[in-house]
């Protein structure tokens, strides 16, 4: 492992300290990162330094007081460029982030795009094992299909081994929530 991937996980370690992910088990955040990370190389095959770490830091900017300039400088404008490229705008409605994820798919860099994969198996994992406490059965089976779209939508030939992972858990996901 390269000393950019262990500074990224450091630094979202830090930006992420103090928050939980949304499932009834409010596990640390850094677990998502880490896991996105983990899939990428394990589950993808991916070797890349900058798309790890890149994995790692996607959610600093949207969740975190973290802003471009500090990732560029820290991590340079190959690893900045990726985690814009899949950051939600907050300030727009949440309906809307969902519509602009649902366009902006396809036009993502190959390191971007294999991120947001990372992101979705992630996060479809978790709604299905350790959802939201007020998320009901509708509301999640929403959420996988809606991620589905987005993984649909991703250039094609984003990474045969990750997308047929995608395909697995949503299925699973399907079967366990319905």
């Amino acid at each position: 492992m390269s000393n950019l991937v262990l500074e990224a996980a450091y630094f979202a370690a830090r930006k992420h300290r103090d928050q939980k992910r949304k499932g009834v088990d409010a596990s640390p955040y850094i677990n998502h990162p880490l896991e996105v990370a983990s899939l990428l190389a394990r589950v993808g095959g991916v070797d890349d330094q900058e798309t790890l770490a890149a994995a790692l830091l996607h959610d600093t900017l949207e969740d975190t007081e973290t802003t471009v300039a500090e990732l560029v400088e820290l991590f340079g404008k190959g690893v900045s460029g990726m985690v814009e490229e899949v950051t939600d705008d907050k300030k727009l409605p949440k309906e809307e982030r969902k519509e602009e994820q649902l366009k902006r798919a396809s036009t993502l860099s190959p390191g971007a795009a294999l991120v947001k994969l990372g992101d979705k198996i992630s996060n479809v994992r978790d709604v299905t094992e350790h959802p939201p406490e007020d998320w009901n059965a509708e509301r999640r089976l929403n959420y996988v299909d809606w991620a589905s779209g987005v993984v649909d939508n991703l250039p094609v030939g984003t990474n045969a081994a990750l997308e047929e992972h995608f395909e697995k858990i949503a299925a699973e996901a399907r079967r366990v929530i319905a």
